[in-house]
């Protein structure tokens, strides 16, 4: 029994190995995108709502430019699904990473209201296009055999280096502040730092530029497509649809708002912040990363529905813990067992649609999760400037423990292997 687990542990790790080694250059192409760019990103969420805040504005400002980016993601999901079978796979990621930059550049540029909304209306067109085109472009470029892997591998490397980038970020301004000769909380030192992230996202294009595209499938999608999809299968696109909804109207009340919920309600500086949030996303890249071997013993629907169950005593300890440790560890945990199981549920979602509507799939899917955002973060918002973040917490909770309750409903072991069934048996038009 002493030698079993070592043992085993080497067999898991060589497993592994071989499903990372069998990645396609594509494929690992993206991932260095992903490494670039998560970087970034990890960085410009942890300093744009502290950039908005020193230049005197509050936290409805705040909820509204989550709204709007969210909001034009959601209206922009299916056009964008369009654009992306026009495109190619590889010159939409190419443009959606440019917007997103784009929008970056132009709020340090021109801080105001008005730009503030219309570059985060600009970023939601950018992360609409990315979310179209990210899982059919995974599958594209992939076999069954490492699929899930590679899904995990994107989400947990996107987390991964989030976590540096939070880690960077908590000091960044700091460090520049120095050369400025100014407050590492003034809006010169939030904005160069920022400066610096838009470029290191355009740096980000690069590997994206040496993706080999594939000749590409058109489907002759009309207009209407989506809604001929939803008629031939509206219980399963409800069912696919529906937890992913709920379960985003909670986020956008409460995970917009993480670090100036710490900064207000503990009252923690940028550094720890900043440390905090690495760390976070440190563990849940972790938390994807073992995400596939457990679906592999699990089962793919078992491992969403409980690792997203057992967040939720963590969930409530983090809005409600007395003290800023018991808050943070619990924070840690939430975010590893809530979140390791999203790219397992794409990977789901992808296999059980037919090959021709993937595109419109994920536009549907993106809509779903957009929508939630679009309007809870202006809610959110209000609130806090009304009554302070316990409305917020005690409706992500109440919207997580719905959407788990519907993921086990219509997707328990017995009707995953029914549903993955029927979906494979129906014709395609």
């Amino acid at each position: 029994m002493a030698t079993s687990f070592p043992l085993t542990l080497q067999r898991a790790l060589i497993d592994y190995g071989g499903k990372v080694r069998a990645f396609q250059p594509n494929a690992r192409f993206f991932l260095l995108h992903i490494v670039i760019s998560g970087a970034a990103m990890g960085v410009f969420r942890l300093l744009f709502n502290f950039f908005v805040l020193s230049l005197g504005y509050d936290e409805a400002l705040l909820g509204n430019l989550v709204t709007a980016s969210s909001l034009v993601a959601l209206l922009a999901a299916l056009p964008m699904g369009y654009t992306a079978d026009w495109l190619g796979r590889k010159r939409s990621l190419l443009l959606a990473t440019l917007l997103e930059a784009l929008a970056i550049l132009m709020m340090v540029f021109f801080p105001s209201a008005a730009m503030f909304l219309g570059m985060s209306a600009l970023s939601g067109l950018g992360q609409s296009l990315a979310a179209v085109t990210m899982s059919p472009f995974l599958m594209e470029n992939s076999s069954a055999e490492e699929r899930t892997y590679l899904f995990s591998m994107s989400s947990g490397l996107q987390m991964t280096m989030a976590s540096v980038g939070n880690w960077v970020g908590g000091y960044l301004p700091g460090w520049l502040a120095v050369f400025l000769h100014t407050t590492a909380t003034a809006p010169a030192a939030y904005g160069a730092a920022l400066l610096i992230i838009g470029s290191v996202l355009l740096i980000s294009l690069l590997p994206l530029a040496a993706i080999q595209q594939h000749a590409q499938f058109r489907s002759e999608r009309t207009f209407f497509a989506p809604f001929a999809y939803f008629r031939r299968q509206p219980r399963l696109l409800m069912r696919l649809i529906a937890p992913m909804f709920i379960t985003s109207i909670g986020a956008g009340l409460i995970m917009p708002f993480m670090n100036v919920f710490y900064r207000q309600v503990y009252h923690q500086s940028d550094p720890v912040i900043g440390a905090l949030f690495a760390w976070g996303s440190l563990w849940m890249g972790i938390g994807l990363l073992l995400a596939p071997p457990l679906a592999d013993r699990l089962g793919k629907m078992n491992l969403v529905i409980g690792s997203q169950a057992l967040s939720i005593p963590f969930l409530i300890l983090m809005g409600f813990a007395p003290q800023f440790w018991l808050s943070a560890i619990s924070y840690y945990i939430r975010l590893a067992l809530m979140n390791m199981s999203s790219p397992v549920y794409q990977t789901f979602v992808m296999e059980n649609v037919e090959p021709s509507a993937r595109a419109t799939v994920s536009s549907l899917v993106s809509m779903s999760w957009n929508f939630g955002w679009a309007f809870s973060p202006t809610i959110s918002g209000l609130l806090q400037v009304r009554y302070g973040f316990a409305p917020p917490f005690i409706g992500t909770i109440l919207l997580y423990s719905l959407s788990i309750y519907l993921y086990w409903a219509f997707f328990g072991r017995r009707k995953e292997s029914l549903l993955a069934a029927t979906v494979h048996e129906t014709p395609a038009d």
